[in-house]
């Protein structure tokens, strides 16, 4: 069964193999299939300036083979959203503080989507972030990703009005961690347990979120 593993810079050394795959597949999937040509490498791997130490990864693994996974990234840091896409939030200020994350690089591999390899993502991300004391998630997605996290039994609020994107509309959002929506897309992923494995001794997210003065 796909298991989601936690990486992160306490534990990425046992991991190497593992996020160069990751990251070559990032590639594969943003640059080749979905043609995201501002993010293309040379060495056919898409890493940029918030894969740092302060980043973490579920990782999706079948017998060390990736199949999917995902980064979050503390919202008390410059990030994504207040870097890049802040004029896709309208009439707030960007979210940000020590209970939400941002989540970026989504993905499942091609062969793997239309199974349980999904949902099993999707719980386990609920997972992470109900251990860590985590609120809220931030995200920038194309609108096809509502109504997909809706029927996970997501509970999401937009953060402004669709834009277009790359040449698709997207949207800033704020999805609510619960134990509801944990419990729901277990049911769909057909989960009697927990997926997530967390390696001994590594430390937790909110031991690594920066302390910023206000």
């Amino acid at each position: 069964m796909t298991s989601i593993h936690i990486v992160n810079d306490e534990n990425r050394a046992g991991y190497e193999a593992i996020l160069d795959e990751y990251f070559r597949l990032r590639h594969e999937i943003f640059v080749g299939e979905r043609g995201w040509h501002d993010l293309e490498q040379p060495n056919g791997r898409e890493v940029d300036a918030y894969d740092n130490e302060q980043a973490s990864y579920l990782i999706a693994l079948d017998h060390d083979r990736v199949v999917g996974g995902l980064r979050l990234y503390p919202t008390v840091l410059p990030h994504m959203i207040s870097q890049s896409f802040a004029h896709l939030v309208r009439g707030q200020d960007v979210l940000s503080g020590p209970t939400i994350l941002e989540c970026t690089r989504y993905f499942i591999v091609r062969e793997r989507r239309m199974g349980r390899t999904d949902c099993r993502l999707l719980a386990a991300f609920q997972q992470f972030c109900l251990e860590e004391g985590v609120t809220e998630v931030t995200a920038v997605v194309e609108m096809w990703w509502l109504p997909r996290w809706q029927q996970a039994g997501f509970n999401v609020r937009p953060l402004g009005l669709p834009t277009m994107v790359a040449g698709q509309p997207c949207i800033a959002a704020a999805i609510q961690i619960s134990d509801n929506s944990l419990r729901h897309v277990s049911r769909l992923a057909g989960l009697r347990g927990s997926c997530l494995m967390r390696a001994t001794g590594a430390s937790t997210f909110t031991d690594k979120v920066p302390h910023v003065a206000t």
